[in-house]
């Protein structure tokens, strides 16, 4: 397979013209009971956004830094704790509950060279900040962006279009 140039212009339209909701419309259910269960307030929305944008990021999909970007800044998160979300780990910008949430999303999704992804150490300080159904929705919200991971990856919606419509 020829990798695409670093040059070439990027196609602004999806690339599974069909929507994979349409194809199959039993994901809404899914997607409607993550949302529920993330939406539980034991853990603010913000937060979840933020470790959402960071999933984007380290899967370097567009559709979905751009989609939680928005959010945040719907939210009326400031334009430095959004660009900051990349480089977190020296952002003055967020709380010790915040940092740890992104580094658990990190572990779970990057590869370690030391063996077991989320640590006991890692475990332990996350838990530091979050009761265990805060805890719980922070998996859940991590499985979230993780289930649509593969239809960003695969389908390429458009970026920028609602997660409502990003295939018209």
């Amino acid at each position: 397979m020829e990798a695409r140039s670093i040059t070439a212009e990027v196609a602004m339209g999806p690339r599974m013209v069909e929507d994979p909701a349409q194809l199959v419309p039993e994901v809404a259910e899914v997607s409607a009971a993550l949302f529920k269960a993330t939406g539980n307030h034991s853990v603010p929305r913000t937060t979840i956004s933020l470790l959402q944008l960071r999933a984007g990021q380290i899967v370097g999909n567009t559709y979905l830094t751009v989609l939680h970007t928005g959010f945040l800044r719907k939210a009326g998160e400031s334009e430095e704790r959004i660009t900051a979300v990349s480089s977190w780990q020296d952002a003055p910008y967020f709380t010790g509950a915040e940092r740890a949430a992104l580094a658990l999303v990190e572990a779970v999704l990057q590869p370690s060279a030391h063996g077991e992804r989320v640590s006991d150490a890692l475990y332990a300080e996350v838990a530091e900040h979050y009761d265990p159904k805060a805890l719980a929705t922070l998996m859940i919200a991590i499985g979230q962006v993780n289930f649509f991971i593969p239809i960003a990856l695969i389908a390429k919606p458009v970026p920028g279009r609602s997660f409502t419509e990003p295939w018209n």
